[in-house]
């Protein structure tokens, strides 16, 4: 039996996801601008304060770019919303980069998945070298932090799997015909 297509019918998934990701990324703009103005106040702070001072390596090096990576948020997320607003109106080319946008968003989050366990042990390492736990609570506590890093980890590979199934949906031949 042969498949009909009405071209131009408009799916309640694309209708869906543009209006959630329009939310999102108006949200993500908002908060990136007072970002980049918050790290522009700051920068000079930290620029003073990491002459007097050595910064760990990981710390100095993520101070040292933080203006690159709060600009490259602003710039995603107003991508992110042009795209959105394009996908609502079924444009192709937003269909494209939304696609695009969406699978740099599953690299960055499995790339901020090493940096989130690097972060988390450090701190972990800083506090615990600096305090004297007893054993009982330094047993609690590393079963917290045990279980802090395995949900980090777990939720950020369902939302890059979201985001995947997101995608795969999005290049579907029956998603394609409403933007033809």
């Amino acid at each position: 039996m042969p498949q009909t297509f009405n071209v131009g019918a408009r799916s309640l998934f694309v209708t869906g996801i543009a209006w959630v990701f329009i939310v999102l990324a108006a949200l993500a703009s908002a908060s990136a601008l007072v970002q980049n103005a918050a790290v522009a106040s700051l920068m000079p702070g930290w620029v003073l304060a990491g002459e007097k001072q050595t910064l760990p390596l990981l710390t100095g090096w993520l101070i040292g770019y933080l203006p690159w990576v709060v600009g490259a948020g602003l710039v995603i997320s107003f991508a992110t919303l042009a795209s959105a607003i394009g996908l609502l109106l079924r444009l192709d080319w937003a269909r494209r980069s939304f696609i695009g946008l969406l699978a740099v968003a599953i690299v960055v989050n499995l790339l901020g998945l090493w940096l989130q366990q690097e972060v988390v042990q450090s701190v972990v390492h800083n506090t615990l070298s600096r305090t004297v736990v007893p054993a009982q609570v330094l047993g609690v506590f590393g079963g917290f932090v045990a279980a802090a890093r395995v949900m980090a980890v777990a939720m950020t590979l369902a939302a890059c799997a979201m985001l995947a199934w997101i995608i795969r949906r999005l290049m579907s031949e029956s998603v394609r015909q409403e933007f033809a």
